[in-house]
């Protein structure tokens, strides 16, 4: 069976494709991570976190400086508020997000 150079080509090109789609749809956790500070008021808004399972739990200062419909439009899947604190569902993402804001802290 003989190969020819073009379908080569093709295939490198469609190799190189995919791997750009791939590259684009990956997140960058540390943006993600800044966004989500600036959004709970700021690191100096925060006064400790913690991740259980899929829920990324943050209790602040000052709540009200917190930017909800933000963390909504940011993906999360939903926010529950209890006095100074919120539960922030981001489902599989929460234990990547909270790894890069300890490096922010």
């Amino acid at each position: 069976m003989e190969f020819r150079l073009e379908y080569i080509i093709i295939l490198l090109i469609g190799l190189i494709i995919a791997v750009a789609i791939v590259r684009s749809k990956k997140k960058d956790f540390k943006l993600e991570a800044n966004k989500l500070i600036m959004l709970l008021g700021g690191k100096d808004n925060v006064i400790d976190y913690e991740v259980n399972k899929s829920r990324f739990i943050v209790n602040l200062k000052d709540v009200s400086k917190a930017n909800k419909d933000g963390i909504q439009k940011m993906g999360a899947q939903g926010i529950v508020e209890i006095d100074n604190q919120l539960k922030i569902i981001l489902g599989s993402d929460a234990k990547q997000i909270k790894k890069y804001i300890n490096e922010l802290k």
